[in-house]
């Protein structure tokens, strides 16, 4: 029986579906001891701090992540950050593999002049923000102003124009942080835009999330007709077209027909807008775009400009990863070669393949990573793992102290009729975990 070690940094979805692999790939001849290592007091990443808090259903993949957790040869060492307590050159020294599962935190920046105005934000930190991230609960937002620009044509910008458009009485029986919600309730907010440099054809929502917007109560939504008539032509006339992009032109043609008038807010859909200026006086005041066209199928500058005035604006064009030293990071992601990065290190989610895809792209990403280490895999190491490079002064939260945290958290929510109410300060969580 060979044994081996091996630790998981980063225990978001990416992470716990390589763990649920590695499990899975367990025979007579070979086992895996897995240690998951995370920043923060608390796991589940992206489900805790990126997923919408309307979208509850969602989360329930933390029930997978709990059963992973109860199984044999699993520890959760949380509370611990790569390159501060710990060096990767060290984990590497005490692992067989090290697999990188920190996905993609960092604001990409647009690149143009005024993008440093106060209230020019980035869905990197206002996402977080409403989710009670620890690191994000000071940040600074106003939403005295009526109308706000969201910039991206995914996922994500659909969920920020949501959550800002959303009546909060609609947010009170979900987890939505407690500072979040409070702030959305004095929103003078009216009018959201959302602004993608592409055609409709081109946005990257998924149909489910594009969907939403026809439920929104007391929110008329406006997608451009003439432009949505164009994209239609252009599609009618490609050699190939994917599903999901028919299936997205067809919803934002029910978004047309379902608009409604005379509503408290809106949120506008425009297309073929690309930012190249903020401007204001300290504070975003206006947005100055060029308006694209689509010329053999990719969008264009017109060299004609297009002005919005706005308090707010966020931007969801991506995420980076953060950078360790001795990894290499290009185009937004860990440099690797179908998950390897080097050695005996390999990386995971959306650290791989950049900040795209669905919770669910993870499993079977991780899966095909998990295969390519184990062919790689050679004579066990034989070593203590991280009990041996960390020091004994630091404050660990293993698997029963999460849970601590956890049924904290839920009892505080079931008294307020919420799923969960979470404890947004790291302090006050290590005390929790501690018991």
């Amino acid at each position: 029986m060979r044994r081996y070690k091996i630790a998981i940094v980063g225990a978001g979805p990416a992470g716990y579906f390589t763990a649920q692999a590695l499990q899975k790939a367990q025979t007579d001849d070979i086992s895996f001891s897995i240690d998951l290592i995370e920043r923060l007091p608390t796991p589940w990443g992206l489900v805790r701090s990126g997923v919408a808090p309307d979208h509850q259903k969602i989360k329930t993949v933390s029930k997978v992540f709990e059963k992973i957790a109860k199984e044999p040869k699993f520890r959760l060492f949380a509370n611990i950050e790569l390159g501060k307590d710990l060096a990767l050159e060290d984990l590497r020294d005490q692992y067989d593999a090290v697999v990188l599962a920190t996905g993609a935190t960092k604001r990409r920046r647009i690149g143009i002049p005024g993008e440093n105005l106060t209230n020019s934000l980035s869905a990197a930190d206002f996402v977080p923000w409403y989710n009670g991230h620890p690191d994000y609960v000071s940040l600074e937002l106003d939403l005295n102003c009526e109308t706000a620009v969201v910039i991206g044509a995914g996922n994500v910008a659909l969920d920020v124009a949501r959550i800002l458009s959303i009546d909060p009485q609609a947010l009170e029986s979900t987890d939505i942080a407690l500072h979040a919600l409070e702030k959305l309730k004095s929103s003078k907010l009216r009018t959201i835009v959302i602004c993608g440099r592409r055609g409709p054809e081109h946005a990257v929502f998924t149909p489910q999330e594009l969907r939403e917007l026809l439920k929104l109560q007391g929110v008329n939504v406006v997608v451009d007709v003439t432009q949505l008539r164009s994209s239609k032509k252009r599609v009618e006339n490609s050699f190939y077209v994917e599903k999901e992009v028919v299936n997205n032109l067809a919803i934002m043609e029910l978004i047309t027909a379902s608009n409604k008038t005379k509503l408290e807010k809106s949120i506008e859909i425009k297309f073929l807008l690309a930012p190249i200026e903020f401007r204001g006086s300290n504070k975003i005041e206006e947005i100055v775009f060029t308006k694209n066209q689509i010329v053999n199928g990719k969008a264009t500058s017109s060299e004609e400009n297009y002005v919005i005035k706005c308090g707010l604006v966020i931007s969801a064009i991506g995420y980076d990863v953060e950078e360790y030293p001795g990894i290499l990071v290009e185009n937004g992601r860990i440099k690797n070669t179908a998950g390897h990065v080097e050695g005996n290190i390999y990386v995971v989610g959306w650290a791989k393949r950049g900040s795209h895809g669905v919770i669910g792209t993870n499993k079977s990403d991780s899966a095909d990573v998990v295969d390519l280490m184990i062919k790689n895999l050679k004579e066990p190491k034989n070593k203590e793992g991280i009990t041996a490079i960390l020091p004994h002064s630091h404050t660990i939260i293993d698997q029963l102290a999460w849970e601590r945290i956890n049924a904290a958290e839920i009892i505080s929510g079931a008294i307020s009729g919420k799923p969960r109410i979470k404890e947004t300060d790291l302090r006050r969580l290590l005390k929790l975990g501690q018991g």
